[in-house]
């Protein structure tokens, strides 16, 4: 297992920040400007799209911790790892990404899948 890069911490901490202001500053040490994130639920580029969803989240699921839930495998810029969101300490969704990072380290793609694979 390889060690998470520092702007996964700003991204989580930006899921996680409950002051609406401070989330930007997250998002800026965490993410490329043309950050592409996708998932289930959404198909968007850049910082401003990001946050905008971020605060979109944070209004569906008020009070929402969101974490890792597995170390974090890497090679050559790529990068997989679960995730959970609980509410309350009940669990509302989990998941995994796959994220790319440029030279800088920076997130600049996030594919997330929601829920478990079932056995084939």
């Amino acid at each position: 297992m390889s060690q998470a890069p520092e702007s996964f911490d700003h991204m989580l901490a930006a899921w996680n920040e409950k002051d609406p202001t401070r989330v930007r500053s997250h998002l800026e040490k965490a993410l490329a400007p043309d950050v592409h994130f996708v998932d289930p639920s959404v198909d968007i580029v850049g910082i401003d799209a990001f946050e905008a969803n971020v605060h979109e989240v944070h209004t569906r699921v008020p009070g929402a911790v969101y974490s890792r839930a597995s170390d974090v495998d890497g090679h050559h810029g790529y990068y997989r790892y679960h995730w959970a969101i609980h509410l309350d300490g009940e669990l509302v969704l989990a998941g995994f990404d796959v994220a790319v990072t440029d030279a800088a380290g920076r997130v600049k793609e996030v594919i997330g899948f929601f829920g478990p694979l079932e056995p084939s």
